[in-house]
């Protein structure tokens, strides 16, 4: 039984804006073919940067959903929000004119925010002579990590509860959890979540540069990206946006919504351990994923499928491999484990976002995505099914989607295959 006699909260919707396809058709696809993003990076020349590629959002037109005065007037990850955005809503089927918009929420969430902004603003300023009437009136509203959530809200009226979390690379996963949470208890009807990033850009790729974080594989930017591979040098860098339309069951039922699946609990932790590096053993991953069961009103052994952090970062890898082991004990030799972090590189604060609805097509579909670019198996970490380099089909009734960030924090999702 679940922990507590909250009503069901399921996805009805989602929307997508990725290095690998910009619908939800178009990434569902490459996932399950195997196909990554990561190439030579084209927003700026990165010929002088340790790493030159990155995965970047391809071929993006924000004109069809977003006109062109409008666009100027933001972020790129407001751009991607807000596509994603109205792609969630069409795939939900809403018409808002049929809601009450009152009952409505938004929590889009993004790790840096408005960095293209910064960069372009602060060029403007010492370029022209330092004056500061060179910045422009946008500048604040275009660079703050909220206003995704603002411009989505505003475009259909929604005035139910809005803001954008920041917890680095578990960004998203908190949008998702604290939507979630709102709907339990009553203060909205239908939550509107998920997460935008925009950071491939010189300050962007160079801080993470100068953190020894990313992969410098530049002579094979499309196998740079190793989740629990022996040869793993660093993270790819990625871009894009997802949104999930969440409504309580009850009202995806009265309208007659189409449900993809259930979002049935979380776990929410803490390492406290260090600015950058996680706990030994994963030990902030063990305890979240440990409440995100208990929430669900599940056991260990019902879990089919972990679609995990999965960096391609020496201590990621090793320690969350050791934390699902100390989780599921005997089931983890039962367990599926990918990372379609090897495809999509990481998105930081949208990571936990594109891979909740791979974690939910996973379960609508049977299918589980591959770790795409497991070569030689890493004897650090623990004896697992990674799905390597290919899809493999089965039944999952019940997965975990985790996300990590700088700063210790630690995010498990847990959904499970609606049934009435």
């Amino acid at each position: 039984m679940p922990k507590y006699n909250f009503p069901k909260v399921v996805v009805t919707g989602m929307g997508a804006v990725t290095p690998i396809g910009n619908t939800l058709a178009e990434y569902w696809d490459s996932l399950s073919n195997g196909r990554g993003g990561a190439a030579p990076i084209t927003r700026f020349d990165a010929s002088e940067f340790d790493t030159k590629f990155a995965c970047e959002v391809k071929n993006y037109d924000p004109s069809l959903h977003i006109n062109r005065k409008e666009a100027q007037r933001m972020d790129l990850f407001t751009q991607f929000a807000i596509s994603s955005a109205i792609m969630a809503v069409e795939d939900a089927g809403i018409d808002f004119e049929k809601i009450n918009k009152e009952r409505v929420g938004v929590l889009v969430g993004s790790g840096i925010g408005g960095m293209w902004t910064y960069h372009n603003q602060q060029q403007n300023l010492y370029e022209r002579g330092g004056k500061p009437d060179r910045i422009s009136p946008f500048f604040v509203p275009m660079l703050i990590s909220d206003i995704a959530a603002g411009h989505i809200a505003i475009r259909w009226g929604l005035k139910g509860p809005n803001y954008g979390t920041v917890s680095a690379c578990a960004t998203s996963s908190h949008s998702i959890a604290d939507a979630l949470m709102l709907l339990q208890r009553g203060d909205a009807d239908m939550m509107l979540a998920g997460g935008s990033e925009a950071v491939v850009c010189p300050m962007g790729v160079g801080g993470f540069n100068a953190l020894k974080a990313l992969s410098t594989r530049n002579d094979s930017p499309e196998t740079a990206s190793r989740p629990f591979d022996k040869d793993r040098d660093g993270f790819v860098i990625g871009e894009g946006a997802v949104i999930l339309v969440l409504e309580t069951l009850e009202h995806a039922m009265a309208r007659g919504a189409k449900i993809y699946a259930e979002l049935a609990g979380f776990g929410l932790t803490d390492d406290a351990f260090h600015i950058t590096q996680p706990a030994p053993g994963g030990e902030g991953a063990v305890r979240s994923m440990k409440l995100a069961i208990e929430d669900a009103g599940l056991k260990a052994e019902d879990i089919d499928y972990i679609n995990a952090h999965g960096t391609s970062t020496p201590f990621n890898d090793r320690n969350e491999s050791s934390a699902i082991v100390t989780v599921f004990g005997e089931h983890s030799k039962k367990l599926a484990v990918s990372s379609t972090k090897s495809m999509t590189g990481h998105l930081l604060g949208a990571a936990g976002a594109i891979e909740a609805i791979a974690t939910v097509m996973a379960i609508k579909e049977g299918l589980m995505p591959p770790t795409i670019n497991h070569f030689n198996d890493d004897p650090e970490c623990p004896e697992l099914n990674y799905v390597p380099n290919k899809a493999e089909k089965r039944t999952i009734n019940a997965a975990l989607s985790n996300t990590f960030g700088f700063g210790g924090h630690n995010a498990t999702l847990c959904f499970k295959a609606f049934k009435q």
